[in-house]
């Protein structure tokens, strides 16, 4: 075949093509292929279809094909899921009205872009435009966003746990708390919440199972590191009349002895490290039971050494008293248990004994009845036990317990350091008891240690005018503690503790968004209080007394 056929042939003809490692010869570049608008999108312009189409399309094609891909879209979405969105023709004519008289303006996003752009709408109010209010802010989607979180089952999960070795006597109590209450410690925030959750456990162990012994009662502990170790009862000196008895009344509201706490000891050696000693939790529960409120209305002091049951007031103001009922809960013997007081020190000179060596520490926590008790604790521990290590006391909405010589026994001891955290507007905390104090009593109770002020005023999800069933609620603590920042200041923004405990608890002391919300995310406010909160937890069961 000659050259000239070789040129001089059709291009169907087979192509010899060069080497890849050939130079390439020098090709003029391609033009960008051509892309029509699509006809599906809806917010393509007819004007760009008709002049992508090669003979232009009429006006009823264009229509057609708009108004086609328009109902595809909402196809699409009914299928995804999607909420409808609002034609821009639609809008445009809702932002018309209420104009005066037919007067053309602007959108306010076009008028004043710049303000909108830097968000300053809510300091520089420009005309026209509204002002945002407290509603729109507490409705904004980082706000639901938040509510979404904290309405979660899956929520309460605890921030990171930094090493407290180096200053945890500080948040023990060393030094009275100074520089960590307000503003509120990270750290100590999270102590707090742990030792408040253990006294829900105690709530919630009592209340599910209130006349089971101690070898088959369930304890559910928020901390797998601490192992209840004892149950603790509480035994009261009074006797329910028999008149008083009705046929379908539940035997625990009446019988005298109840399990009233437990003994629990930190056994994870990588905790005992972050902390820097191995920590000993004394956890008792608030009043339950018909016999605990009548003793709790027995305020008259009597001497703490003395007898109990003798209703005189011998000795002068300079003698350390407290509260009869509180004396009488925490000394009485049952007929089958030891008191409250033989067996917390039996367990505490036991735990001692056996991490002999080591650095301890004891917290003693409870809430209401229970922090009474723990002054009474933590006074025993402090007077009867030489070597014993420093004692630390939370108490959450905890009363008055004794005179000003109480007081200062507790105090010069050296020993003990007390924390009160008191929501503004709980009764409990100001009363020498439950009920307030005779006028013809010359002696008067005084609070012992630190306070901590807390006030639901302050939640973002709590009504104003919370009642006083809602101020003296223990998750309505918690949950204030895990929001408060200090003084005057607003409510941390990420905070994470669940709230669906407190809104089946307090469903009426709620705001009305929060309630609705949980109901849209599937939360039943009216179910019991521990449906649809993680247990994860595991079961620990509770050493018998004996």
């Amino acid at each position: 075949m000659t050259i000239a056929a070789a040129v001089t042939a059709p291009t169907s003809a087979p192509v010899h093509v060069a080497p890849r490692h050939a130079t390439p010869s020098v090709v003029q570049p391609r033009a960008a292929p051509r892309r029509d608008p699509s006809p599906l999108n809806p917010n393509t312009p007819a004007q760009a279809l008709r002049s992508a189409s090669p003979g232009g399309w009429s006006s009823a094609a264009a229509a057609a094909t708009d108004g086609g891909a328009r109902a595809h879209i909402a196809n699409l979405d009914k299928v995804l899921g999607k909420p409808p969105q609002v034609p821009r023709l639609a809008a445009a004519a809702s932002n018309k009205q209420g104009q005066g008289q037919g007067q053309e303006q602007e959108p306010l996003n076009v008028r004043h872009g710049l303000l909108n752009a830097l968000n300053l709408s809510f300091f520089v109010p420009m005309p026209g435009m509204r002002a945002r209010t407290a509603a729109d802010e507490h409705m904004s989607p980082r706000s639901l966003m938040h509510m979404q979180q904290v309405l979660s089952a899956d929520s309460p999960r605890a921030s990171p746990r930094c090493t407290i070795a180096p200053r945890w006597r500080r948040l023990h109590g060393e030094g009275g708390w100074e520089g960590l209450l307000d503003p509120l410690d990270s750290d100590l925030r999270r102590e707090l919440l742990r030792y408040g959750d253990f006294v829900q456990a105690a709530y919630q162990a009592f209340h599910s199972l209130p006349t089971a012994s101690a070898r088959h009662r369930g304890l559910m502990l928020p901390d797998r590191s601490y192992r209840p170790t004892r149950s603790l009862f509480a035994t009261s000196a009074l006797s329910m009349p028999p008149w008083a008895k009705r046929p379908n009344t539940p035997e625990w509201l009446t019988q005298q002895s109840n399990w009233v706490g437990y003994v629990a000891v930190c056994e994870s050696e990588r905790e005992v490290a972050r902390m820097g000693r191995r920590d000993i939790a004394i956890v008792l529960r608030g009043t339950a039971t018909c016999l605990e409120w009548a003793e709790n209305l027995r305020t008259s002091l009597v001497p703490l050494d003395g007898d109990s049951s003798d209703g005189a007031d011998t000795s002068g103001a300079e003698e350390p008293k407290v509260a009869r009922g509180f004396l009488s809960l925490y000394k009485t013997a049952g007929e089958k248990v030891k008191s409250l007081s033989e067996e917390v020190m039996d367990e505490v000179r036991r735990l001692m004994d056996k991490y002999k060596g080591e650095e301890l520490s004891i917290t003693i926590v409870g809430h209401s009845l229970g922090a009474a008790l723990a002054l009474l604790v933590a006074d025993e521990v402090a007077t009867s036990i030489p070597d014993a290590p420093p004692v630390a006391v939370v108490s959450f909405g905890g009363p008055k317990v004794g005179n000003a010589a109480f007081v200062d026994r507790i105090t010069s001891s050296g020993k003990v350091n007390v924390l009160r955290i008191v929501n503004a507007g709980d009764v409990v905390t100001k009363v020498p008891g439950v009920a307030p104090r005779l006028p013809h009593k010359k002696e008067q109770y005084q609070h012992v240690g630190a306070e901590l002020r807390i006030d639901s005023k302050n939640s973002p999800c709590l009504r104003p005018d919370a009642g006083p069933a809602c101020r003296h609620d223990l998750e309505a603590y918690l949950h204030l503690i895990d929001g408060f920042t200090g003084t005057g200041r607003p409510f941390r923004h990420d905070a994470r503790r669940s709230v669906i405990r407190l809104l089946q608890l307090q469903r009426g002391n709620v705001k009305k968004e929060y309630v609705n919300r949980a109901r849209e995310l599937g939360v039943d406010p009216a179910a019991p209080a521990d449906v649809g909160r993680s247990m994860a937890y595991g079961n620990c069961a509770v050493a018998s007394p004996s």
